[in-house]
């Protein structure tokens, strides 16, 4: 019976391969970008201990023909098994990393959003500084990195905080002799060339499946809009389109706040954008950061003025912003009361 099925599997795989190939080749010559029927073809990796919750079922599928650097060409190279948050969150950190290439870069991931993120001029000084970022938020989470990983670095980590997750690229010899004090720490290596391009986000429903694009969106600097008085400084534009990386990879509604190629403030999962920026003037001064002279990222536009009036009273001096608002001629002459810069991207970051 279990070859019957294995079989029976083999050749509905076959009939899958020639359908989906028929319908993408339809589908280009006509326009249509959905096909009539969604085939999503997937085997079994693992059965995870448990769910996003203890009494939950849980496991984890891959494509029957894995390919590039993502979780599912992962090695583990040591640590417990990994569980269903541990994946999610690990997806999460991976998604925002892999934004930054050309210096290296932290993140620290927290319930599938960012609590801290830099630049640094190597990866100790990202890693200082996302941690500085949030140190609370960050124990127990998941860490980032777009480039390999040395004793040093892993020695600062695990002095510091409770890790679950380490992700990277690399890890000298060093760095894994280190990680031998902390067993149970997963440590997952995924190489930085490679990284595959998704295709198509899945949300399963109540009765469906809502399927749409990855939200790959560059930003362009030729389409940026300045649309105040004053325009930014070479330092605040570089600190706002790092921030419009970051903010893209945090619940909306969201609010980064950075400074110096690092977040100090992050507001994320709100139903009001004021409360949003709010929290994220609230979390860095709980954390000892200053919020005088950073830069904020919204991911939607501000529906009203009082996100502005309420991040220059924190000391903000330029914000980046989709636009868009009825009420965008009240939200720029708020920043122009408070000689705040301010750029419109044409372009939302909603993150549900």
């Amino acid at each position: 019976q279990r070859l019957m099925a294995k079989a029976f599997d083999h050749t509905a795989d076959y009939d899958r391969a020639i359908a989906n190939h028929f319908a993408q080749q339809f589908g280009v010559e006509s326009g249509d970008i959905f096909p009539t029927h969604f085939h999503a073809d997937y085997q079994l990796h693992s059965t995870l201990r448990y769910g996003e919750n203890p009494h939950q079922r849980a496991a984890f599928y891959i494509p029957r023909k894995p390919a590039g650097s993502t979780l599912a060409t992962a090695k583990q190279l040591q640590g417990k098994a990994l569980s269903y948050n541990n994946l999610a969150d690990a997806d999460a950190a991976l998604q925002t990393v892999i934004g930054f290439q050309e210096q290296p870069a932290c993140v620290i991931v927290k319930h599938a959003n960012p609590c801290g993120a830099a630049l640094g001029e190597n990866v100790l000084a990202a890693y200082n500084a996302a941690h500085r970022c949030d140190a609370t938020s960050a124990f127990g989470g998941i860490i980032a990195f777009n480039r390999g990983l040395d004793g040093e670095t892993v020695r600062e980590i695990i002095s510091r905080q409770f890790v679950e997750v380490l992700l990277a690229p690399a890890y000298d010899d060093e760095a894994l002799q280190v990680l031998t004090q902390k067993p149970n720490i997963r440590v997952l290596e995924i190489k930085s060339e490679g990284h595959k391009e998704r295709d198509w986000q899945l949300t399963s429903l109540h009765g469906g499946l809502l399927v749409q694009e990855w939200d790959k969106g560059a930003l362009n600097r030729a389409d940026l809009q300045i649309v105040t008085a004053r325009e930014p400084g070479h330092e605040e534009l570089r600190d706002l389109l790092f921030a419009w990386q970051i903010v893209k990879s945090v619940k909306s509604n969201a609010i980064v706040l950075a400074r110096d190629g690092a977040t100090i403030g992050i507001g994320a999962g709100q139903t009001s954008r004021v409360f949003a920026s709010q929290i994220a003037v609230l979390k860095a001064e709980s954390e000892g950061l200053n919020p005088q002279g950073s830069v904020l990222a919204s991911d939607a536009f501000f529906p009203f003025r009082d996100g502005v009036d309420a991040a220059a009273k924190a000391g903000v001096r330029a914000i980046i912003q989709p636009g868009g608002s009825v009420r965008d001629g009240e939200v720029i002459e708020a920043a122009n009361e408070h000689n705040i810069a301010m750029i419109f991207t044409g372009m939302r970051h909603f993150r549900h």
